[in-house]
């Protein structure tokens, strides 16, 4: 609890910071390798992760959240924590094998098998380095984290290329998946130098795994709800509508992870030590709410505004049909942002019951939607989808903000200003693209629309809607 107000602030200027240079790399790995790889060899490793993507939510079994979230862990729980994750990531690995065979019936494609058998032994090395990352979450040291995580992503993303060049097809993007582990887990050991002890009987872990395996459940029906528009294109529609809508659906994805990445965990961890300061958790919670909310509604009005310059840029050609799709999810860039935060103040707050309840309510919709979408292809997994989160966001957030500290109304008066200020941008974006748009080549066109519509967002924002002082705190 000591200058827990510093070390939040320095957490998420790091994490923000390490997020702004995973997204560059992101991007810029996805740009190379959507010119070297095919629609499809993207869709084949999709149809093998849709599915073992649902076995890696038992990978720590929620129990790095369960040992962040108690207010003191002890030496015995963390080293019998962190024998029950090695063992989960041992029959992690040896299911995922298992399945092999039949995710390769169930998609007709005997290639599957040895994508599935690489990616299953993820499972076990990452098991092996749960506890250790939850160690220096608990401690504050993010700076640590970022640096393996960066480390790891640019030896991934080197492998991918690498192979990619050479010549290996998809079997690139299994490089990638199958040599971040390794890395990650090497790094978190040397860094924390923490040897595990052996487990022990009565060391007091029976609540931390009933948090965990709540989590857990919870996080199952949020995948499956989530994934089943995936593994339904992959059978029904194929590699190549699988590969196409699952590139729109990463794009669409990157701003969400990286500010989840970068806010969530810095975010956990200190509301998690201010459970029992109601008011203190609330001028926290709202501080990191509002700087989401105003970096992620631009991030909204941007991808669908300037969709098709922006997948004409970054993949190239042949990928033209992902800015359709692109557009239609772009909606969804803000519903995860109004969602991701409220995940964190419940976990915090040990309600981790009520994000269960409320994900296994809302899962059915999400389910029926994605049926009826079905049969118009990606297109209409689309509009599907991004309808569905759309009108479900206001009951969900009324619902997980009942009986606590925030109110939905804080809610609302956080995406206010954001909101003015970015259709303000977005309406001089859309002029300048009327009147010049036709006269300049792509690239360029792109960059000073896009230059245009930041400049007026941050201009309304900080000197018109008065947020100036807001942000200046912070960044003090």
């Amino acid at each position: 609890m000591k200058d827990l107000r510093e070390k939040t602030i320095r957490a998420g200027s790091v994490r923000l910071s390490a997020q702004g240079a995973s997204f560059l790399l992101r991007i810029g790995s996805l740009m190379v390798l959507a010119r070297l790889l095919d629609p499809k060899d993207f869709g084949l490793v999709s149809m093998v992760t849709a599915i073992t993507g649902f076995l890696d939510l038992f990978r720590d079994f929620g129990l790095s959240a369960a040992s962040i979230q108690r207010p003191a862990v002890t030496e015995e729980q963390t080293s019998t924590l962190f024998w029950i994750n090695v063992l989960a990531g041992l029959i992690l690995t040896m299911v995922a094998s298992t399945l092999a065979p039949v995710i390769g019936a169930f998609y007709h494609e005997p290639r599957l098998f040895w994508v599935t058998i690489v990616v299953a032994t993820g499972f076990f090395v990452y098991g092996a380095g749960v506890q250790h990352a939850a160690l220096l979450q608990r401690q504050m040291r993010f700076t640590a984290l970022v640096i393996i995580d960066i480390l790891s992503l640019i030896i991934g993303i080197a492998v991918a290329i690498g192979m990619a060049m050479a010549g290996y097809g998809y079997w690139a993007l299994v490089g990638n998946i199958f040599s971040r582990p390794f890395i990650t887990t090497l790094g978190l050991w040397l860094v924390t130098r923490w040897v595990p002890g052996m487990p022990r009987r009565g060391a007091g872990i029976r609540p931390m795994v009933r948090f965990g395996g709540t989590m857990t459940l919870n996080g199952l029906v949020s995948y499956a709800t989530f994934n089943f528009q995936h593994v339904l294109l992959g059978r029904f529609w194929g590699a190549d509508a699988l590969g196409l809508y699952g590139r729109a659906s990463q794009l669409i994805g990157i701003p969400v992870d990286n500010l989840n990445g970068a806010v969530g965990s810095v975010a956990f961890a200190a509301l998690s030590r201010l459970q029992d300061d109601p008011e203190r958790l609330k001028r926290y919670f709202m501080k990191g709410y509002s700087l989401v909310v105003a970096l992620t509604l631009p991030a909204t009005i941007g991808c669908a505004l300037f969709s098709d310059d922006l997948i004409s840029v970054l993949l190239g050609p042949k990928w033209n049909a992902v800015a359709e799709l692109f557009r239609i999810l772009a909606p969804t860039i803000l519903v995860f942002a109004i969602a991701n935060p409220l995940g964190w103040l419940l976990s915090s707050l040990g309600l981790v019951e009520r994000s269960l309840k409320i994900a296994l309510v809302f899962a059915p919709f999400m389910i029926v939607g994605c049926v009826i979408g079905l049969p118009y292809g990606p297109r209409g997994m689309a509009i599907a989808y991004s309808t569905v989160m759309t009108l479900g966001i206001l009951p969900i957030s009324a619902w997980a903000l009942h009986g606590t500290v925030i109110r939905v109304w804080d809610i609302l008066l956080a995406l206010r200003r954001p909101l003015v200020s970015s259709a303000v941008a977005a309406g001089a974006a859309f002029g300048l693209h009327l009147f010049y748009g036709s006269t300049l080549s792509l690239l360029p066109r792109l960059l000073l629309e896009s230059t245009l519509f930041g400049t007026t967002y941050l201009g309304v924002l900080l000197f018109v809607a008065g947020r100036r002082a807001f942000h200046l705190d912070l960044l003090h």
